[in-house]
Order: C-alpha cells, then sequence, then structure tokens
C-alpha cells in the first residue's frame, strides 16, 4: 500500500477512522500496564488522535508518528497547541508540551530511536496495513522495542471476503504469530462492535470483533 493511498484520503477528507473522542478501550486497559511516570509511548500511524493528549495527561511523553502533515497540523490547530518544529532524519517534529509527532515514514524509525520507547498504543497502525507490510511493521517496530515494554494493541475481526481493507481484519492467530519471535501477546477483550458502526454494515458484513491484546516484550 503506497503512501499517496492516506495522503489522498487526509486531502479529501475520507477520514472516518478518526475518532471525535478518547477511546475507551484505551481508558479502560492502559493502566494495567503500569508504565512509570515519564515513560515514552510511542503512537505509530497517529493521524490527529485524541488518545494522544489522553496519555500525556496520564504522566506519558508521547511520540506520534504520521505521515501527512495535514493531519499533524490539524491536529496542534484543533488542540489549540503550538508546536515547536524541528527537521531530522526521520521527518518533521511538532512537539508541543508532552506530544510529539514526527510527520514522516514509520519504517524510518531505527533502533536508537525505537530504544527509548517503553510503551506502545497501537489503534490504527496495524490494521491499516496489508499482510505483507504487517509483518515488516511487527519486526522492525515491536522487534527494536526495549526489553520488558510494554504495549496496548487493538486490532478488528470480520469476514475480509465480504469487504476489502483497510481497515484490515487481522485474526487472533495471525496477531499471536507475528509477535511470537519477540513479544508476548495476550487477548484481554473482544465484544461485538458491528451495531456501533453502521458504515461496516453498510458494505455487507454481519460480524465485526475488536479485539484488545497486551503485549510484552520477551527480556
Amino acid at each position: 500500500m503506497k503512501a499517496e493511498f492516506w495522503l489522498e484520503r487526509w486531502r479529501d477528507g475520507r477520514t472516518h477512522f478518526h475518532q471525535s473522542r478518547v477511546t475507551p478501550l484505551l481508558q479502560k486497559y492502559w493502566p494495567a500496564l503500569a508504565l512509570p511516570q515519564g515513560s515514552q509511548v510511542l503512537v505509530p500511524l497517529a493521524g490527529k488522535s485524541l488518545d494522544m493528549l489522553w496519555l500525556a495527561e496520564q504522566g506519558h511523553r508521547v511520540l506520534g508518528v504520521e505521515l501527512s502533515e495535514l493531519a499533524v497540523e490539524q491536529f496542534f490547530d484543533e488542540n489549540r497547541l503550538q508546536p515547536q518544529i524541528r527537521e531530522s532524519a526521520y521527518g518533521r517534529h511538532y512537539t508541543a508540551g508532552d506530544v510529539e509527532i514526527i510527520c514522516g515514514d514509520i519504517f524510518k524509525l531505527d533502533a536508537a530511536l525505537l530504544s527509548a520507547c517503553v510503551g506502545v498504543y497501537d489503534r490504527a497502525a496495524l490494521i491499516a496495513l496489508p499482510p505483507d507490510m504487517r509483518a515488516r511493521y511487527v519486526e522492525e517496530i515491536y522487534g527494536r522495542l526495549p526489553a520488558q515494554a510494554r504495549s496496548l494493541l487493538i486490532t478488528l475481526e470480520y469476514d475480509q471476503e465480504k469487504m476489502e481493507g483497510p481497515p484490515f481484519s487481522v485474526a487472533e492467530e495471525e496477531v499471536l504469530r507475528l509477535y511470537a519471535p519477540h513479544s508476548d501477546a495476550v487477548a484481554i477483550d473482544r465484544r461485538d462492535i458491528l451495531e456501533k458502526e453502521p458504515k461496516f454494515l453498510e458494505r455487507g458484513l454481519r460480524a465485526l470483533d475488536t479485539v484488545v491484546y497486551r503485549l510484552q516484550r520477551k527480556g
């Protein structure tokens, strides 16, 4: 999947995946990770998610990564934040308080940067990627986290034959297989959300589950 696909969706305003509230499942399950105050948390394919503000309010240093500069600018404008801007090999960094967003390619992050991320919150990254890119993403991002890093992953499961992604369906068996080389993944919540997602019902789905995983980096 090419970068232009996502850039065009932001330009055209086709961003139904953006939520105008903090994700309830994040609020419910994040505290159980018990990350220390001041921990740096990576939010891949962050968009302009309000979840980043919530994570910062919990005492974390948030590092979002987003391809669309329009999405990044909208995040700071809509939340009335004035960012400091700088350039690096990773992209353009926008920073305001405890929230920093790199406008750049998630696959350009390296071990030097990721070694400081002791947590990851992934609601929109894994399910945004087709199968071949998912394997690369998990290995290059989660495989470079420091020992004992803890993360929260939220996925979707549905009949992929009835609807093309993104967002893609990622079965529990695939999640366990992808993360097994370096992380323990445990499903901690599963619920049917089709009634709350009429757009998916209109596209022919008869079942739609969201699944929450707790990830623990192996020492």
